[in-house]
């Protein structure tokens, strides 16, 4: 996944940005706040150890200021409206806002507290206010609509005139031309869905953290490993919960740990501490601020003009039709379906031949289909996690598939700081020694740390502000015991070459402009790069050199490789379908009109899924309206189909490689230069069919989820 938190004119960010004109006498103008100058660490790091939690609130104070300040000095500029007086000086404009807001939401994400927490609710509407300020600016918008119209007459490159192209886009969709009474209405309306998106945020945080599934029994504990068992004592160790074991739960619907515990009532009482987990009418009940966002998104995509938000939000991505996603969807839910329910026939014969005496639910589902696979393939999680050790992966696995296909080098730093001690730093390398920029990774799961796993930039890549890539990735990985190796499921292997595919998108930006550069793309492609590097997890040199037994060293047998393969089809309509499901809710959720009521949000989803024909008991949706991180704080709003859409671009593109050569270091270059360098710079397709020769066939995709 990748977080939408960067700032060039903060036109990225999820939280969409804004301003406050209050009293300046509050403002901290000490000098000491350490956001008030650039980082003088290496390429403008976030230097951790000189930052508490009272620096922020003064510094977006003070961000937003500066930052309001610089455009109205750009909207009443004398001169007449110039792309380097107007379009260049507003990606040059916020920078103190750039560097508090990239620290913030790091934390908020990663290593929050109850105090940033309670800012995160603060700030939220006031950013909000901000970007309206910025957007919904008359004089600024007219200095921008004469260089667009202007703009054929320009002697410009092709990214500087792709830019102009940008800002009026953005700002026509964000309402700039709307009347003044109908601008106080969106001001309103998007001040209110930055507060309850953040609200969202961190009662979904606090009802995860709360959902955690606590055992006092140790034998309710069979089938978990020693070092399961013992990260679960630790856990509650931590938790002054001595003598007792806790399991934190994950940001989806399933849990691992459902693969493996033995005892049916365990595992039925942790499926319902996740799928119950935002539903309990307490504190941290979500329901009345998801109806509410969905109706507050339906009624500002009807004051700028569109049928729906769907419809409105995918304008600026590859897929700017609700009705071409529908026909994607078409296309692929009977054959999910059906293969779906053909793998709980299987399930269900097995829990008959066992003589289990009960019907198939979902908390049974991933215990016994781990069974199957075994019947099946011979495939046992447990024989093939030793050859999966965390550091080996990173190091001899990504990183050495990243040097093969791109040349590039990493070398880890103790020098610099750090937000928790858990976080590691690399400097990477191009092949004439040249440093990139900086990684940090952040693979273990806390309380504090938002669920799943994403990418996401301290300091952005831009020619023009002479910056380089500062990226992190963060996964949510369950913690060894102290002196025990971090053993992975290969699922978890995918996720670590996932997010540092991404990483790589922002790592070879090549990108003038801060708001066209990296990963700063449409969210159905922003995901290509990230599944796409994916399949490098299997290839076999890969492979070879980083799947070694942790005691032993031995290379992973030839024999377990290919029951991983064998495998790689199994379970995947239960996969594909409870992907679906969560798409077909977001894209239900997001084409409701603005005179649809406020919708009762179990009722709303049984009637989406049912009208989708994903309505299947035994395969829920990979995440509940209810607990929907990505749509309802993740700036994935009407853009969770992206996930399929770009998974079918991915699959499509390593068909190009394997005709070609497979992993060669030219064939690596290629993809660098035509997709991974590219940024936000051309159309999206033009893009993909310039790398490709063609438009994407969805056959390989279908393919490889064995449909």
């Amino acid at each position: 996944m990748k977080k939408r938190f960067t700032l060039p004119l903060l036109a990225a960010i999820s939280f969409t940005i804004a301003c406050n004109n209050s009293n300046n006498k509050t403002m901290d103008n000490s000098g000491s706040n350490p956001f008030y100058s650039e980082s003088t660490l290496p390429f403008q790091t976030i230097d951790f150890d000189k930052i508490k939690d009272s620096d922020y609130a003064p510094a977006f104070k003070k961000g937003m200021q500066e930052h309001l300040d610089e455009i109205e000095k750009i909207a009443h500029n004398p001169e007449a409206p110039t792309f380097e007086n107007t379009i260049v000086a507003m990606e040059k404009s916020g920078q103190l806002l750039s560097r508090v807001a990239s620290a913030f939401f790091l934390m908020t994400g990663a290593n929050t507290n109850d105090n940033l927490q309670k800012l995160q609710e603060d700030i939220a509407p006031k950013l909000a206010a901000h970007n309206d300020a910025i957007h919904l600016n008359s004089d600024l918008f007219k200095r921008i609509e004469t260089i667009y119209k202007d703009r054929d007459k320009l002697d410009l490159d092709a990214e500087s005139h792709h830019l102009i192209e940008f800002y009026q886009k953005k700002f026509v969709l964000a309402g700039a031309r709307l009347s003044d009474a109908e601008k106080k209405l969106l001001k309103k309306l998007n001040e209110e869905e930055a507060s309850l998106s953040a609200k969202f945020s961190n009662q979904l945080l606090d009802a995860t953290k709360a959902g955690s599934l606590v055992i006092s029994d140790a034998a309710q504990l069979e089938g978990l490993s020693d070092g399961e068992k013992e990260a679960a004592a630790a856990n509650a160790k931590d938790n002054k919960m001595e003598g007792k074991w806790v399991f934190p739960l994950q940001n989806t619907t399933q849990q691992p740990l459902l693969t493996s515990l033995k005892d049916r009532s365990v595992r039925e009482q942790l499926f319902n501490n996740s799928w119950t987990r935002t539903e309990k009418g307490d504190k941290n009940d979500t329901r009345q601020i998801v109806s509410r966002l969905a109706q507050i998104r339906a009624s500002k995509a009807k004051l700028i003009g569109f049928n729906n938000y769907a419809e409105w939000n995918l304008q600026d991505q590859m897929v700017k039709d609700p009705q071409k996603i529908d026909d994607f969807f078409a296309q692929l839910v009977p054959a999910a379906r059906a293969k779906a329910e053909l793998e709980a026939k299987d399930i269900q014969a097995l829990i008959d031949q066992q003589q289990g005496g009960f019907s198939l639910e979902p908390w049974d589902w991933n215990f016994y289909s781990e069974q199957v696979r075994k019947a099946k393939f011979d495939l046992d999680e447990n024989e093939i996690k030793p050859y999966f050790e965390l550091n080996s992966v990173l190091e001899n696995g990504v990183f050495y598939a990243a040097n093969k296909l791109y040349g590039i080098t990493f070398k880890e730093r103790k020098d610099l700081p750090v937000y928790h001690p858990d976080v590691r730093v690399f400097n990477v390398l191009e092949e004439n020694g040249d440093t990139i920029g900086l990684f940090y990774c952040d693979f273990y799961k806390r309380d504090n740390k938002s669920g799943g796993a994403w990418m996401g930039n301290m300091v952005e890549q831009s020619k023009l502000l002479g910056t380089k890539p500062v990226i992190y990735n963060v996964c949510n990985y369950t913690k060894p015991a102290d002196g025990q190796p971090a053993l992975i499921s290969f699922d978890d292997v995918t996720t670590t070459f996932h997010e540092f595919g991404h990483a790589l998108h922002g790592f070879f930006a090549d990108q003038m402009y801060p708001s066209l550069s990296g990963t700063n793309t449409a969210r159905d492609f922003v995901e290509l790069p990230s599944q796409f590097n994916e399949h490098w997890a299997l290839h076999p040199d890969v492979l070879n050199n980083y799947a070694k037994h942790y005691q032993t060293g031995e290379v992973i047998p030839p024999t377990l490789v290919q029951k991983i393969k064998n495998a790689a089809t199994f379970n995947q309509g239960y996969m594909f379908t409870e992907l679906l499901a969560a798409a077909n809710l977001d894209l239900q959720w997001h084409k409701l009109h603005a005179s649809a009521p406020l919708q009762d949000v179990d009722s709303f989803e049984v009637q989406a899924l049912k009208k989708s024909g994903l309505d299947i008991k035994v395969v829920p949706p990979r995440y509940r309206s209810s607990y929907f991180a990505h749509i309802w704080g993740g700036g994935y709003a009407a853009g969770y189909y992206a996930y399929i859409w770009t998974d079918m671009l991915n699959q499509d593109a390593y068909q190009w490689f394997v005709e070609n050569g497979g992993m060669t270091r030219a064939n690596g270059q290629r993809f660098r230069d035509l997709i991974l360098s590219r940024g936000n710079t051309q159309d999206f397709e033009k893009m993909y069919e310039n790398f490709r020769g063609r438009k994407p066939d969805i056959k390989p995709f279908l393919k490889s989820k064995g449909m």
